[in-house]
Formats: structure tokens, C-alpha cells, sequence
């Protein structure tokens, strides 16, 4: 059985990967999280490293088509939640993050 405790703790620089490789995946995970600051930050990073602009785009591209089947895949889900089985869903609150009062009078959802 694997231990857990290496498989969820991040080991940096352990040869399985070079520095180029984990900046290109960083770069895709970036986009595919819509974490605009991390993929400045890797982008930033692969150029430091000297990773041509063509290698940084097919990076970019790769990351947007793991979203777009993400984005598939969560649509499909949200459209057959109605029919899975349990409890009735409550109705929103007016701040259905759980802020009873919400700063600006409005919820998360809108």
C-alpha cells in the first residue's frame, strides 16, 4: 500500500521531472484553474528557463482543453443532479454562502 503522506505532499526537484517539464504542466494546471496569477507567474517562469513561445502556447491550449472537458463533463452533472436520490434541496437563502448578512446585500450566487 502507498503512503499517503508522500503521495499528498509535494516533493520539488526529485529527478522525476526537470524543471522545464513541471513548469510546462504548471503552466496547462494554471489555465485549467482559471488561476490567472499562478499562470503569469509559471509563463514568467518557462520564459526565465528559456522554453520557446511556441512550447508556452501548446502548454496554454492543452490547459484550455482539459477545462473545456471539465466544463463538459461538470454541464452533464449539473443537468442529471436533479435525479439523484436524497433529501430535497432547501431553497437559496439570501446568502447561500453562509454569510447571514452579506456586505453589499447580495448573495454569492447573484
Amino acid at each position: 500500500m502507498a503512503d499517503t503522506a508522500k503521495i499528498n505532499t509535494v516533493e520539488p526537484n526529485t529527478g522525476c521531472l526537470d524543471a522545464r517539464t513541471a513548469e510546462l504542466i504548471a503552466i496547462g494546471a494554471s489555465v485549467a484553474a482559471h488561476c490567472q496569477p499562478c499562470l503569469a507567474y509559471h509563463v514568467s517562469a518557462a520564459r526565465d528557463l528559456g522554453i520557446d513561445e511556441a512550447l508556452i502556447r501548446e502548454a496554454i491550449a492543452a490547459g484550455h482543453r482539459v477545462e473545456k472537458g471539465a466544463m463538459a463533463a461538470m454541464r452533464k452533472f449539473s443537468d442529471s443532479v436533479h435525479e439523484l436520490p436524497g433529501p430535497a434541496v432547501p431553497p437559496p437563502s439570501p446568502a447561500c454562502c453562509g454569510n447571514p448578512t452579506p456586505q453589499n446585500g447580495k448573495s454569492c450566487c447573484g
